[in-house]
């Protein structure tokens, strides 16, 4: 059964200030690791932009007195999110545990797992399928009156927030789970709503992505896959839950 006490919203706010503080602490403890390997990281996020512009032939741009100064920071907040990502994944969980049936509360381990593998999986999806391809697009468009010549910050802001998309989009079952964790869904509304997930993961696409068809599609495609991987997270959640009530009920009588 669920964890029936109930705390006053003070505690709750409390304890979520106390969770936060150490997700912040997380983060800067990795964000300080990553500080003195930023311009090694910063080089390796940007290398699919460099290839397209002629792997060297024309370097990127420092227009502004503190562009490579703050970006080589931001790349060190990139990095230190990344690390401390497990224990951002299980100070969420430990925080919603309470509400939660006995048999649940224990897959943390696999809830924190899962999460930072799909993350981590998006992100280098991304990384190696989309990014060459769409810096390759981007500078189809150069000629004989106009060379691409962009500058680090522009280039490091479009491949973190590709980078961030990939990553949270490969969440998407985790989603679809806890919306059935918290009842608000089940895996044959998930199913009816198939076509409606659909055209908003096309939307959410488009939005997210540069105006080019190829990273949209890239992103897309997967998204609708790991929706329809959800729906079968919840059906299977839906029967054990199910199992878990018949099984109190009966442990009551």
């Amino acid at each position: 059964m669920m964890d029936e006490t109930r705390l006053p919203l003070t505690d709750h706010l409390a304890e979520l200030r106390g969770r936060l503080f150490k997700c912040v602490i997380a983060w800067v403890i990795g964000a300080g690791g990553a500080w003195s390997f930023s311009e090694q990281i910063f080089g390796l996020l940007v290398e699919p932009a460099i290839g397209a512009l002629g792997g060297g032939e024309r370097p990127l741009q420092a227009i502004a007195p503190t562009e490579i100064f703050f970006t080589y920071l931001k790349c060190a907040l990139l990095a230190g999110f990344v690390f401390a990502l497990p224990v951002l994944l299980w100070q969420a969980w430990s925080f919603i545990a309470p509400g939660l049936y006995p048999t649940e509360k224990n897959a943390v381990v696999p809830f924190v797992a899962v999460s930072t593998v799909l993350f981590i999986g998006g992100a280098v999806f991304g990384y190696a399928m989309v990014f060459p391809l769409m810096f390759d697009f981007l500078t189809g468009f150069d000629s004989e009156f106009v060379q691409s010549a962009w500058t680090m910050r522009e280039v490091f802001a479009l491949t973190t927030r590709l980078f961030l998309a990939f990553g949270i989009a490969f969440e998407l079952p985790v989603l679809v789970f806890f919306l059935a964790l918290a009842g608000i869904v089940d895996a044959p509304t998930l199913l009816r709503g198939t076509p409606y997930a659909v055209l908003a993961v096309f939307v959410a696409a488009a939005l997210l992505t540069p105006p080019d068809w190829v990273s949209q599609i890239f992103l897309a495609i997967p998204m609708v896959g790991l929706y329809l991987i959800g729906v079968g997270v919840a059906w299977l959640f839906d029967r054990r839950r199910n199992t878990d009530k018949s099984e109190s009920r009966a442990a009551i009588r």
